[in-house]
C-alpha cells in the first residue's frame, strides 16, 4: 500500500471516529427522572416520584442511612404521571395523584397508551412504611389535614373530603358557586380557606362546618387569591389583583399590572391593604414560578417581587411596615420553601463563586427577618427544588452535573452533596460519554447580549455540521448540566446524543427566558408583537457557523413548543443560514386573542394584527426552502394540534416536500417514555440524514 493510500485511510478512520454513534439514544434517555421531592413534617424522611423509562413510582428514604425503598409497583409505560405528593403530619401516610398532565392547560386524564378503557385521574394514599395504595376518589390536588386522618381534594371545581385510609368514601365538603381551588387547612385543622373563582372576579372564603355559612373575606370586584394563614390561625394574608373589565386597552403598549397584599382577621372579618406594589412595569405582579410566593412566616410576611429588575424575596411585618429585601443581587430566586418552624426560607438561585453560575442553580437559605443569605451548595453542578426536613436538621434537593442526571441529595456541611438512589441509574447509561458544555455569549444585531451552552464533540472532525437547539417556554433557561425539568432533561440528553454523532451543538438562551433579569425576561416587541427574540436565534446561528471546524453550510436547528415556533421562523426567514430543521409542536400562526373575545377592538388592533402576521412562520412560506420535519401529538394541551395541521396543509398546497411524525393520544410532554424516545430518534435521524447525508 502506498503512502497516499495509508494517509487516506488514516483520515477516513479518524473522521468516522469523530462522528460515529457511540451509544443508542434510548440509553441516554434511560435515566431515572426524580420529581415531587418532599419531606415528612416529622423526622428526617423523604419521598419522591421517579420516572424510570415511563414506569412511574414512589420511593422513600430515611436518615441516617437513606436506604432507598420502592413504595409502589406501577410497571407499565402507560403515561400516568404521579403528582401532588405529600406526607401526613404524623409521617405515616403519603398521599398522591395518579394520572393527568399537570404541565398542560387541561390537567385532566391522559390516554397516551390508547387504552380501550378510559384512564382516570385519582387521589391515592399509601402507608409510608409500605403497603397497598388506597384509592380515595377521582380528583386532584389533595391536602392532608393536621390530624393526619382526613384530606380534601378538588373534583369538578368543588372540594371533597375523605379519610386518608379510605375507610369512608369521599363526599362533597360544601358547595360554593364557581371553581374552588387554593384551599388550605387552618393550623388547628378546624377551618379551610379557599379561593372561589367566578370568571371576572374571585373571592377568598373560609369554611368551618356544615351548620355555618361560608365566610367571604372582604369580597370585592377584584381577583383575590394566594391566601396564607397566620401561624396562630387568627388572620389570613392574600393577594388582590384587578378583576376583568370590558374596556379594551392597547395590545402593543406595555402596562403596569397592579397588585397588593391584604390581611384580614378571620374572627372579625376586618382587614386592610398593608402593601401595594410600585406603579412601574417591573413592579407588576411577578410572572415567575410561585407568583408572589406569599407566606406568613414567624412574625413576618414574605413575598416575591420583580420591582428591582430581579425576582427577589422581601419580608415585612403584619402591618406592612419595616419591609426589607432578603436576597439582594443580580440573580433569580425560585423554588421557594418555608421551614416548618417558619423562621427560614430556602431557595434556588443562579449565583455563586463561579462566573458561569449564571447558567446553574445552587441552594441558599435566608432568615425571614434579616438579609443573612448563605449558600448551602456550590460548585459546577445544578441543585434545585430544595426542601427542609420536618425536624429542621437536613436540607434536601435534586442534584445534577453536566454528565450525571438528576438525583435526590442531602446537602451536608461545607457544601458537600450526598446522593440518594445513585444505584437507580442503569448500568448502560453512557455517563463517561457525556461532554461538558461551555458557557458562551454573543451579541444580536440590536446589541442584545445572548447566552448559550456550547457542546463540542470530543474528537471534532474538520468542517462538520452543527445544530442550534432552541428551548421552549419561553420562560425557561437551559443550564450547564442536566435540567431539573423533565421535558428539558430529554432535550439535554438529545443534545448529548447529537454531539456523539459528531455535531457541535449550541443551546441558546434567548430573550424572553429566565436568569438574566427583567429586561431580558420581558423584552420589547417580542412574540406576536414583533418577534424581537428571533434576532437572538439568527445571531446564534451566525455565531455557530463561524466556529472553527463547523461547516457554515450545514447548520441545522430544532426545538419544541416555543422553540418549535422559533425553529419554524428560522427556517422561513433564513433558509440560507439554517439548512434543515425540526419543528416540534410549535406555534406557526400568531394572532391576536383580542379578536376572539366579546370586546370592542383595541385602538391598535389593526396594527397588532399586521405585526402578529409578520411574526408568524406561515408568513414566510415563499422563502422557506430548507428540509423540515414537523412533529406533534394530537392530545396536546399547550399548543393546538391544528397549528401543525395548518402548516402541513400550507406546505402541501405549495407542493413543498416535508416530513412528519404524528403521535396519537399523547400530550405536549410525551407522557409515554416510548413516545419521547420515538420523537428524539426521529429528530436525530432527520438532522443526521439531512446534514451528514447518511
Amino acid at each position: 500500500m502506498n503512502k497516499a493510500a495509508i494517509i487516506l485511510l488514516y483520515v477516513i478512520f479518524f473522521s468516522v471516529r469523530g462522528f460515529c454513534q457511540s451509544f443508542p439514544i434510548k440509553s441516554v434517555l434511560s435515566y431515572p427522572f426524580p420529581s415531587q421531592l418532599i419531606t415528612s413534617p416529622s423526622g428526617s424522611k423523604i419521598a419522591w416520584a421517579v420516572n424510570e423509562q415511563g414506569k412511574r413510582n414512589i420511593y422513600t428514604a430515611t436518615a441516617p442511612d437513606y436506604q432507598v425503598v420502592k413504595l409502589t409497583s406501577y410497571n407499565e409505560d402507560d403515561g400516568q404521571e404521579l403528582t401532588s405528593l405529600s406526607v401526613s403530619d404524623d409521617g405515616k401516610w403519603i398521599v398522591f395523584v395518579r394520572g393527568g398532565d399537570h404541565g398542560g392547560r387541561d390537567g385532566g386524564p391522559v390516554n397516551a397508551g390508547s387504552s380501550p378503557v378510559a384512564p382516570k385521574m385519582q387521589v391515592l394514599s399509601i402507608p409510608f412504611a409500605g403497603g397497598k395504595p388506597v384509592t380515595i376518589g377521582e380528583g386532584d390536588y389533595p391536602v392532608i389535614a393536621p390530624n393526619s386522618k382526613d384530606l380534601i381534594f378538588s373534583s369538578g371545581g368543588q372540594i371533597k373530603i375523605a379519610t386518608i385510609d379510605g375507610s369512608a368514601p369521599a363526599k362533597n365538603l360544601f358547595y360554593a358557586k364557581g371553581n374552588n381551588s387554593g384551599y388550605k387547612w387552618s393550623p388547628d385543622g378546624t377551618k379551610i380557606v379557599f379561593v372561589c373563582n367566578r370568571t371576572d372576579h374571585s373571592f377568598i372564603g373560609v369554611y368551618k362546618d356544615q351548620s355555618t355559612p361560608v365566610q367571604w373575606l372582604l369580597p370585592s370586584f377584584a381577583r383575590d387569591h394566594s391566601p396564607a394563614w397566620s401561624p396562630d390561625g387568627s388572620e389570613i394574608t392574600f393577594i388582590r389583583t384587578q378583576g376583568s373589565g370590558m374596556e379594551t386597552d392597547s395590545i402593543l403598549a406595555k402596562k403596569h399590572q397592579p397588585w397588593a397584599i391584604w390581611t384580614v382577621n378571620v374572627n372579625t372579618g376586618e382587614g386592610k391593604q398593608i402593601w401595594k406594589a410600585p406603579l412601574t412595569i417591573k413592579g407588576s405582579y411577578p410572572s415567575i414560578e410561585g407568583g408572589a410566593n406569599l407566606a406568613w412566616a414567624a412574625g413576618r410576611i414574605i413575598f416575591s417581587s420583580y420591582e428591582d429588575g430581579w425576582p427577589h424575596l422581601y419580608s415585612m411585618d403584619s402591618k406592612g411596615k419595616n419591609r426589607m429585601l432578603l436576597t439582594p443581587g443580580d440573580f433569580v430566586v425560585e423554588n421557594v420553601k418555608l421551614s416548618t418552624d417558619k423562621k427560614t426560607i430556602i431557595f434556588a438561585a443562579n449565583t455563586g463563586k463561579d462566573k458561569d453560575d449564571l447558567d446553574r442553580r445552587h441552594i441558599y437559605k435566608v432568615s425571614v427577618d434579616q438579609n443573612d443569605m448563605k449558600p448551602l451548595s456550590d460548585g459546577l453542578g445544578i441543585e434545585a427544588y430544595p426542601v427542609i426536613a420536618g425536624d429542621g436538621k437536613q436540607v434536601y434537593c435534586l442534584s445534577a452535573t453536566a454528565q450525571r442526571p438528576l438525583l435526590p441529595a442531602v446537602l451536608q456541611d461545607g457544601g458537600k452533596i450526598r446522593l440518594i438512589g445513585e444505584e437507580l441509574i442503569p448500568a448502560d447509561f453512557p455517563l463517561k460519554n457525556m461532554v461538558i458544555p461551555k458557557h458562551v455569549s454573543f451579541r444580536a444585531a440590536d446589541g442584545q447580549l445572548v447566552y448559550g451552552q456550547l457542546f463540542t464533540p470530543k474528537n471534532p472532525a474538520k468542517s462538520h455540521p452543527a445544530i442550534l437547539y432552541v428551548h421552549g417556554g419561553p420562560q425557561r433557561q437551559m443550564y450547564l448540566g442536566w435540567s431539573p425539568m423533565d421535558y428539558y432533561s430529554i432535550d439535554y440528553g438529545v443534545n448529548q446524543y447529537l454531539v456523539s454523532l459528531g455535531f457541535t451543538v449550541l443551546s441558546v438562551n434567548y430573550r424572553l427566558g429566565l436568569g438574566y433579569g427583567y429586561d431580558f425576561h420581558k423584552p420589547l416587541n417580542a412574540g406576536a408583537q414583533g418577534a424581537s427574540e428571533y434576532q437572538d436565534i439568527k445571531a446564534a446561528g451566525e455565531w455557530l457557523s463561524a466556529q472553527a471546524h463547523v461547516d457554515p453550510k450545514r447548520i441545522g436547528i430544532y426545538g419544541g413548543s416555543y422553540g418549535g415556533y422559533l425553529t419554524a421562523l428560522a427556517l422561513g426567514r433564513d433558509s440560507k443560514l439554517f439548512a434543515a430543521g425540526v419543528d416540534i409542536h410549535g406555534v406557526n400562526n400568531r394572532f391576536s386573542a383580542n379578536a376572539l373575545e366579546a370586546k370592542a377592538l383595541a385602538p391598535d388592533a389593526t396594527l397588532a394584527a399586521k405585526i402578529a402576521q409578520e411574526s408568524s412562520p406561515v408568513n414566510y412560506l415563499k422563502t422557506w426552502t430548507s428540509p423540515t420535519l414537523i412533529i406533534h401529538a394530537d392530545d396536546d394541551r399547550n399548543v393546538s394540534f391544528s397549528q401543525s395541521a395548518d402548516l402541513a396543509k400550507r406546505f402541501e398546497d405549495k407542493n413543498f416536500e416535508f416530513e412528519s411524525l404524528v403521535i396519537p393520544d399523547d400530550t405536549h410532554h410525551w407522557m409515554k417514555f416510548s413516545n419521547g424516545v420515538k420523537v428524539s430518534e426521529a429528530t436525530a435521524e432527520f438532522l443526521k440524514r439531512k446534514l451528514f447525508g447518511n
